[in-house]
């Protein structure tokens, strides 16, 4: 071949490489908020005792424009450890709290399937087949545990309804007495060998929440409270042992809030998560307890980050799930000597839950990262290792750089969050912001994926959107300090970090100042509403979801008084009336410049809907700025539903587009109705 011939090659093979690039460039799509909504993801994994397969739950949302509205379905999973998966219950169905028997061979389950008209109990045999109906009750069941030899099971559910106040209910008699009409849920033991004998209630007077059988005894470790009342379930709940007669016989002494507790394999001990102190503001501690003695002891104190899960691996080996910063690590702590080495290192992962096999060699869990949701992963190596694939169509979707910075406060408190840049960031260039606050404060966000419909960030990414989450003082994943340090001082210091932020992402060169949005949810809508009013200079766009504006009212309002004044304000309202009032949005609208869209649940207890109507109506009555009020119906704090979730997802876009982008809009605002373009198209499809 000649020199000619050969140069003519390079040249074809160059322009073809060119095309071949760009071809693939060009396959890449962005994500819509349409397909942020209907995102599957998993949101349980349980591995079986023989440690031979792993079923997960995958949440499996309505598709928006065909499927009636309702809440998402939840599918049944299960894989082996080489991934070889295989689906067991799938359509049109919702079913939860999945758990193994001790044989291995059934997964048990609660669901409402067929005529019945309450949840109940259902298993199906790994070797496939329908599920059978193991326990039906007088009203839904909550929680279930079967006992080391599957000859009982003992369930929770509230009493049954009476008859004759559904047949007055449905003559027009529906008064609702406040909180004092809200029931107890009981415990009820099954005889599983012979089901004909009835129910037996164990009358514990009081409220039992979860529910869990010793390894070799039938011994109960139960969570309670003394009331139905979520707030009794934050700040007065407690664990204690109880006997299969009902018997109380030992409670271990805890103060502040729960969550996760499990027998260690012989039931010497019992783990828990649970709180510093009643100041503490959320379950982030690990505690192990002598089973006999009620003796309890914080194995890890001093921890300086949130502990999310648990699982123990041997009678002495118990593994812990933590969360420090934006990542996560899985940690293995020995009973006896207090060592503590790491099994997983802070990665790109982040994992949210953890579970073994009885011999603790194989171990899963549920994490997602940067680039997919929450999916079933292997994690017995000491690696993190992929196992399910929920949403495969993701791999041709073009995804924003997401990465940890780090900034400093002006008091000098080193803060964090997460960045993600425009999908086309050139560093020459200024670019608009969304802020995206979290919840709680008693929340982190962590560096995995975020992407959900009061967070569209990968879509704002690809509209020319940086997108930043920060954690401000008061979140969580910092040790407990760092958690405290916005209590007694709503609105004060942790606010000012959000701001504090946005000088620190001028000062790099990615922010325009003047276009910067705001938006969250709860806690988060709080710091909207902050924003749009005592801080309104700052940000010229603010969406605030089931969000604070009256801290009196809010109190008077909300299913949690007790949980606000110890955690959050520290104080009550009439400790501090004019103090309160100081720190909420209503005080400040006269400052309130920013064009502000308020959302919320019409049937939200945790913050009442007026807490919005009441931005509205002073900022309407006070100012001429843009303000808008939605109200969605059957929802509470959060959208469940799909199209409500859209629908929040395309208000939030515009809302930001419009502000934020292009020439000043003065007092005009988006229309207030959303085009749904091909919608009957849709229908068809």
């Amino acid at each position: 071949m000649n020199q000619i011939s050969i140069f003519k090659l390079i040249c074809l093979l160059c322009v073809a490489f060119f095309f071949s690039t760009n071809l693939n460039a060009g396959n890449k799509i962005e994500v819509s908020l349409e397909q942020i909504v209907e995102m599957r993801s998993v949101s349980s994994a349980k591995v079986s005792p023989n440690g031979k397969y792993i079923a997960h739950t995958l949440l499996v949302p309505r598709n928006v424009y065909v499927d009636k509205g309702g809440k998402s379905y939840v599918e049944l999973y299960v894989s082996n450890p080489q991934g070889e998966m295989r689906r067991f219950i799938s359509g049109k169905k919702r079913l939860g709290s999945i758990a193994w028997g001790p044989d291995s061979q059934f997964i048990y389950f609660i669901a409402q399937r067929g005529e019945n008209k309450f949840a109940s109990v259902y298993k199906i045999a790994i070797d496939g087949g329908e599920a059978e109906l193991v326990v039906e009750a007088l009203n839904d069941i909550s929680d279930f545990s079967i006992n080391h030899d599957s000859s009982g099971l003992t369930y929770i559910a509230k009493p049954k309804k009476k008859t004759a106040k559904e047949e007055l209910e449905k003559k027009g008699f529906k008064a609702n007495v406040y909180e004092e009409s809200k029931e107890r849920a009981s415990a009820y033991f099954v005889n599983l060998v012979d089901r004909t004998k009835p129910h037996m209630m164990l009358d514990l007077d009081e409220h039992i929440l979860s529910i869990d059988y010793h390894p070799t005894k039938n011994q109960l470790l139960m969570r309670t409270a003394p009331t139905p009342h979520v707030d009794d379930k934050y700040v007065a709940s407690q664990y204690r042992i109880v006997e299969q007669d009902g018997l109380k016989r030992i409670a271990f002494k805890t103060e502040g809030k729960l969550s996760s507790a499990e027998w260690s394999p012989n039931g010497r001990y019992v783990a828990m998560i649970g709180a510093e102190d009643r100041h503490d503001p959320a379950s982030g501690r690990l505690f192990v307890a002598e089973s006999k003695s009620g003796d309890i002891v914080e194995v890890n104190k001093g921890y300086s980050g949130h502990v999310r899960d648990l699982q123990w691996l041997s009678e002495y080996q118990l593994a812990f799930l933590g969360h420090i910063g934006t990542k996560s690590e899985v940690a293995v702590i020995n009973i006896d000597s207090g060592s503590i080495n790491q099994h997983i290192k802070p990665g790109e992962q982040v994992l949210t839950a953890i579970h073994a096999d009885n011999s603790g060699k194989f171990i899963v869990g549920v994490a997602s990262s940067s680039s997919y949701p929450k999916e079933v992963v292997n994690i017995s190596n000491k690696s993190v290792v992929r196992v399910s694939h929920s949403n495969k169509w993701l791999d041709s979707v073009e995804l924003p750089k997401q990465e940890t910075i780090n900034y400093i406060a002006r008091d000098g408190v080193k803060l964090q969050g997460v960045l993600i840049y425009p999908q086309d960031y050139s560093k020459r260039k200024k670019y608009p912001l969304i802020m995206m606050v979290h919840g709680g404060p008693e929340s982190h966000v962590s560096d995995g994926w975020l992407d959900k419909y009061t967070y569209p960030i990968k879509y704002a990414a690809s509209q020319g959107f940086a997108v930043f989450l920060p954690n401000y003082r008061g979140s969580t994943a910092r040790g407990v300090e760092f958690s405290k340090m916005g209590q007694a001082d709503y609105a004060g210091a942790e606010f000012d970090d959000l701001v504090d932020a946005i000088t620190h992402l001028s000062n790099i060169g990615l922010v325009d100042k003047k276009r910067v949005g705001i938006t969250g949810g709860s806690y988060g809508g709080y710091a909207s509403a902050w924003a749009a009013t005592a801080l309104s200079e700052h940000f010229a766009a603010s969406v605030m979801f089931v969000g604070i504006s009256n801290q009196l009212s809010k109190f008077g309002t909300t299913d949690i008084p007790k949980e606000m004044h110890n955690v959050h304000a520290r104080n009550y309202p009439w400790d501090k009336w004019q103090w309160m009032l100081e720190r909420s949005p209503i005080y400040h609208t006269d400052k309130a410049n920013t064009p502000i869209l308020i959302l919320h649940g019409k049937k939200d207890t945790r913050v009442h809907p007026s807490q919005s109507m009441e931005l509205y109506r002073y900022i309407k009555t006070r100012t001429d700025t843009p303000a808008r009020l939605v109200f969605y119906p059957n929802e509470a704090h959060g959208n469940k539903k799909s199209a409500a979730q859209l629908d929040y997802s395309m208000r939030l876009m515009r809302w930001m587009e419009f502000y934020l982008k292009g020439k000043k809009k003065g007092k005009k605002m988006p229309p207030y109705e959303l085009e749904h373009v091909g919608f009957p198209e849709k229908i068809a499809k």
